[in-house]
């Protein structure tokens, strides 16, 4: 193994020894503690420790990083405290995760790091993210990621790359090839002499080096960093390594020729570094184990932190509380509203710190407006409140959408904030949570909430999960058109809210009217909350009303009475708000009470509750198809907290549990509204 110092100093070159080392000698120990039973778990990096320390070293300290499990040196280099890792990886209660996460699944915006998921490829796309908000700030930074070669036959890879490569975003890809995805050996992975060769589909630079080499590592990323920020490009670097250990310490490495294990001994980056710097005279035997004997003293006394830890305690309360960021914090004994200048110019400027935003007086000046054109309104005041709004979507820029919502926005903000993308949803959702990570808040338009699916992930698992799991905000608003009724068929039609109503973490939102259109829509914007903002097609063009000119919020998780009545409540929203409308104006004969919904999740639980007491008989109605769908939740919750108020059962009404089909006869049997006046009978019979 060849070593180039360089210009480096010997003070340098033992800093790089003491970075190595650390992580080696941590391992070390965590095996043993493995076997004691102290920790559970443990993902070993032994033999590959140059690339995380190489990378980290050669970085500065605000620079993010998203690391992978192997990379301890990442965290050690980045000085975050042995005690605290280890309550980490115990699972304790002052860990990074207070528990709730497991080994190096976390994240520390004050250590510039965000945490991996076990899906792997998703982080890459945050990087994307981060760097965009690089470059929206005009600094001179890069972004690192870590994925491995089996990550690189994801999708999401390939998307990241090519988002980078389009948009010309500093991020350094790092490839951590060790040869084996858990088991599966490259020969099975990839058809390419190298992964750096994937560098050129993308039309970017890239190099493989040696991964064991920490002086050919940090020189290439000094390097690939220069470059990145010179010509604001992405780059792809290629570390050949490999892993002493398995996977993961239960799995073994029966699956590895054992000469393999000979071969790369001989490449150890320590063992190899070591004898260079005695060879430059930089260390000597005896200092060499004189740093061995401090780092382990380190270790140990750390370690003897890390197991006095105080025990767990569980508080149901506060785990439910921390599942979402708060709207309102106090800073410096002062509230500020987010987008207000002294926000701006306050201590926590570019932080994951989010404000209220109290809605607004209103003046009394109003406007006739259609779903559509509130729903634009609603956006366009947001971009001109929020200089740190970012809209993402298929073709929103110059085309203004599919529904040209965002047409005359790119003259009005410009290119930078109105983005079209390529056509790659996981990427872009990842984006998202990179801008947050940054203090931005981002918009994505779906062309059509059918399309959600394709970045199905990276919602449920980063975005709902990340505030619960590290304490990040996720200041992400996903815009939805959805719902049935125009003939678009299976693929353009589904009203899909029941998929995310189930995962803690999220908002969703589903308005009936164009001003709770733009009310909640700004709502939406200003919560530091993932929120998706269902918007039903057919509401577009079809229904008007009054909207307030000014700014203003509806609040999210507030239900709206939309009509009186004693025979029967309907619960519902969206469109089946109109349909129920429609129905009690053509049946003056039936008095109907009516309760709109607007939040799915969470639910006005109070509002469900009186418009039981209202009338003792409810239908839920819904254009979601009826196995899964909320209706059943709702009418479950009436059922359990309800029933001495009821004078006949719950009754649900939605659309077929078929896809959506295309034949408009057969879509008018499909929907709910077919079945809504034969369910209101049976209902009122009872």
């Amino acid at each position: 193994m060849h070593f180039d110092s360089k210009d480096l100093t010997h003070e340098q070159l033992v800093h790089l020894y003491k970075s190595l080392l650390l992580p080696r000698l941590i391992e070390e120990k965590m095996l043993v503690l493995l076997r004691q039973g102290k920790i559970s778990k443990w993902f070993s990096g032994i033999g590959q420790e140059a690339i995380a320390v190489g990378v980290t070293q050669a970085l500065l300290e605000d620079e993010w990083i998203l690391p992978l499990h192997r990379n301890l040196g990442v965290f050690t280099s980045r000085h975050m405290p042995l005690h605290k890792l280890l309550m980490q990886w115990q699972g304790n209660q002052s860990g990074y995760s207070k528990g709730r996460e497991r080994s190096f699944h976390f994240g520390n915006a004050q250590h510039h790091i965000c945490g991996m998921i076990s899906h792997l490829g998703p982080q890459l796309g945050i990087a994307d993210g981060i760097a965009l908000a690089h470059k929206l700030k005009k600094e001179n930074k890069v972004v690192a990621v870590f994925t491995g070669e089996g990550g690189t036959s994801e999708g999401d890879f390939h998307e990241a790359v090519n988002v980078a490569a389009v948009w010309d975003l500093p991020v350094i890809f790092v490839i951590e090839n060790n040869g084996y995805a858990l088991s599966t050996p490259v020969t099975e992975q990839y058809r390419c002499e190298a992964l750096v060769e994937k560098a050129r589909g993308y039309g970017i630079d890239g190099v493989k080096i040696d991964g064991n080499n920490i002086l050919g590592v940090y020189d290439t990323i000094k390097g690939v960093r220069k470059y990145c920020i010179e010509y604001q490009r992405p780059y792809l670097v290629e570390c050949a390594t490999f892993r002493m250990r398995g996977h993961e310490e239960a799995s073994g490495t029966k699956y590895v020729p054992p000469y393999l294990f000979e071969v790369w001994e001989m490449k150890d980056p320590i063992k190899n570094f070591e004898q260079f710097l005695l060879s430059k005279h930089a260390l000597s035997k005896e200092t060499i184990e004189a740093i061995h004997q401090d780092l382990k003293e380190y270790i140990d006394v750390e370690c003897s932190i890390g197991f006095n830890a105080k025990p767990m305690v569980v508080d149901s309360v506060q785990e439910l509380a921390d599942v979402y960021a708060e709207k309102k914090v106090d800073v410096g004994g002062q509230k500020y509203e987010v987008g207000s200048k002294k926000y701006e110019e306050s201590s926590v400027q570019g932080s994951s710190i989010y404000f209220s935003h109290p809605p607004v007086q209103q003046s009394g000046s109003v406007s006739h407006i259609r779903f559509i054109d509130a729903i634009k309104e609603g956006l366009h005041q947001s971009m001109e409140q929020h200089d740190d709004l970012v809209l993402m979507g298929q073709d929103i820029a110059e085309y203004g959408g599919v529904f040209k919502i965002t047409e005359g926005f790119v003259e009005a903000f410009g290119k930078e904030r109105v983005r079209n993308t390529p056509l790659c949803e996981s990427a872009i959702l990842g984006a998202s949570l990179g801008l947050s990570l940054q203090g931005y808040r981002s918009m994505i338009e779906m062309q059509f909430a059918d399309f959600v699916t394709m970045g199905f992930t990276q919602i449920v698992n980063n975005l709902a999960k990340i505030h619960y799991r590290w304490g990040q905000s996720a200041n992400v608003v996903i815009r939805m058109p959805c719902g049935a009724g125009v003939g678009a068929g299976p693929f353009h039609s589904q009203t899909n809210e029941a998929w995310f109503v189930h995962t803690p973490g999220l908002k969703v939102v589903y308005p009936s009217t164009p001003a709770d259109a733009k009310g909640l829509l700004i709502a939406a914007i200003n919560d530091p909350n993932p929120v998706l903002f269902f918007e039903h097609k057919a509401l577009y063009r079809s229904v008007s009303g009054d909207v307030p000119a000014e700014y203003y919020e509806t609040e999210i998780g507030k239900a709206r009475h939309v009509r009186a009545g004693d025979d029967l409540s309907i619960i519902t929203y969206g469109q089946g708000v109109i349909w129920a409308e429609d129905y009690a104006a053509a049946h003056p004969e039936v008095s109907i009470d009516i309760l709109d919904l607007r939040t799915l999740l969470p639910l006005d639980y109070e509002a469900i509750q009186a418009a039981v007491e209202r009338t003792g008989r409810v239908l839920v109605l819904h254009e979601d198809t009826l196995t899964g769908g909320i209706g059943g939740e709702i009418a479950a919750w009436i059922g359990e907290h309800c029933f001495q108020l009821l004078d006949a059962p719950v009754l649900r009404c939605a659309s077929l549990d078929t896809p959506v089909p295309f034949n408009t006869e057969l879509e008018a049997s499909f929907l709910a509204k077919s079945r809504l006046g034969e369910t209101v009978v049976k209902l009122l019979r009872y």
